[in-house]
C-alpha cells in the first residue's frame, strides 16, 4: 500500500489564531514533502483553494518547487477543481511538472469541496456537475491524443489543435477524487480512472457501498479489476503516542473545523465527536503508529482493499517540528507496520 501526505498549505498560526507568514508556510513546506521523500513516503499531494487561509492556490507551483527537492516521491494534487479550470491549461501544467520530475507527477481531479472558484472565474455554480463532466471528458481526449478534435457546451471547441508539452509518463495518471455522491463513483468506475475516496468524517466502513458502485460499473464496463484501484484520503496525524497525538491535534482541529463549520451549518466540534471518530470506526487517522497502522488495515478490510492512504494533517495549527515527527512517524513506522500486516 501507498502512504503519502496531503496538504493544504495552512496559512493559520500554529497557536489556531491569527495568520502565519506566508513565506514562512512554503518554506517550511517544501521542507516536509523533502523530508517525506527521505523518510521512505510514496506520494505527496497539495490542494487547491481559493481563500485566505490557504495558499495552494496554484499547487504545481508548489509541486515543481518540490520537484527539484525530491528524488523518487510521486507528486500530486489533492486536488485539482477541474470545474474551474480550463483542462488544457491543467494537461499543461501537470505535463511539465511530469517533465520537471522525471516523471512523478499525477492529479486528482474533482469538484471542490468549497465553491469560492464558481464566482472567481465567472462560472455558475448550477453548473457544478455538468461543468465536470465535460471538462473531464477533455482532459481523457488531451491525455489520449496530442491532436485533439472535441466540441463541448463551456469551452470553445478544439479542430486539429495540437496540445503539447507531452509528460513523460504514457499515460499521465489522473484519479478522480469524490466525496460522497453515488454518481460520481460510478462515473469513474464507467471511465476506468482510480478514485480518491475523501472520507473526512463518520464511519469509513459506511462507504464500501458506493466503491462496491464504483467497481461494478468499471466492471461492466469492460475494466479489468486491477485497473479500478481505490485511494483514501483522511484528516490524520501520528504521534509517539495515543495521548500525544491528541493532545497535539485536537485544539487546532477544534478551533479550524468549528470556524468552517459557521459557514456550512455544522455543530461546534466536540471532544466526544472527535473521539468517535478517532475510535475503531470513526475516519480520522490519530494517535501512535500501532494504532494508527491498525487502523489502515482494518479501514482496508472495510472497503475491500485500497491502494492509498493520504494523511491531511497541517489543519491543526501543529508546529513545523510536530509535522515532521509525524511524517517520519508515518515513513519509519506505520508504513512498515501496514505492509507487515497486510503480508500477513
Amino acid at each position: 500500500m501507498e502512504i503519502g501526505i496531503d496538504s493544504f498549505a495552512s496559512a493559520v498560526a500554529t497557536n489556531g489564531i491569527g495568520e502565519a507568514n506566508s513565506a514562512n508556510v512554503i518554506t517550511e513546506l517544501l521542507a516536509r514533502i523533502e523530508y517525506a521523500d527521505s523518510c521512505g513516503l510514496d506520494v505527496f499531494g497539495i490542494g487547491e483553494h481559493h481563500r485566505k487561509e490557504f495558499l495552494d492556490s496554484a499547487p504545481t507551483v508548489i509541486l515543481a518547487a518540490a520537484a527539484s527537492r525530491t528524488k523518487r516521491i510521486r507528486l500530486t494534487s489533492a486536488v485539482t477543481v477541474l470545474s474551474a479550470a480550463d483542462p488544457v491549461r491543467v494537461f499543461q501544467s501537470f505535463a511539465t511538472l511530469d517533465l520537471v520530475s522525471q516523471g512523478r507527477a499525477e492529479m486528482v481531479v474533482g469538484r471542490g469541496s468549497f465553491i469560492e472558484s464558481f464566482p472567481l472565474f465567472g462560472l455558475n455554480i448550477q453548473d457544478y456537475d455538468e461543468l465536470f463532466a465535460e471538462k473531464l471528458g477533455l482532459l481523457l481526449a488531451i491525455r489520449k491524443n496530442e491532436i485533439v478534435n472535441w466540441s463541448g457546451k463551456f469551452r470553445p471547441a478544439l479542430k486539429n489543435q495540437a496540445i503539447y508539452p507531452r509528460p513523460l509518463q504514457n499515460p499521465i495518471p489522473i484519479w478522480v477524487g469524490v466525496g460522497g455522491t453515488p454518481e460520481s463513483f460510478i462515473r469513474a468506475g464507467v471511465l476506468g480512472l482510480p478514485l480518491m475516496v475523501a472520507i473526512i468524517g463518520g464511519e469509513t466502513h459506511r462507504f464500501r457501498p458506493l466503491i462496491d458502485l464504483y467497481r461494478e460499473a468499471g466492471k461492466q464496463a469492460g475494466h479489468a479489476p486491477e485497473k479500478l484501484t481505490v485511494g483514501l484520503h483522511s484528516l490524520g496525524y501520528v504521534g509517539n503516542t495515543t495521548e500525544e497525538a491528541v493532545k497535539d491535534y485536537f485544539p487546532g482541529y477544534a478551533e479550524t473545523f468549528t470556524r468552517i463549520g459557521k459557514e456550512r451549518g455544522w455543530p461546534p466540534v466536540t471532544r466526544a465527536g472527535f473521539d468517535a471518530q478517532r475510535g475503531p470506526l470513526g475516519a480520522f487517522l490519530v494517535g501512535g503508529p500501532d494504532e494508527v497502522a491498525k487502523k489502515i488495515v482494518r479501514h482496508s478490510k472495510a472497503l475491500g482493499g485500497i491502494s492509498r492512504v493520504s494523511f491531511q494533517m497541517d489543519n491543526a495549527g501543529l508546529s513545523h517540528q510536530k509535522l515532521l515527527n509525524a511524517i517520519e512517524l508515518v515513513g519509519s513506522k506505520v508504513k512498515m507496520m501496514v505492509d507487515a500486516q497486510l503480508a500477513d
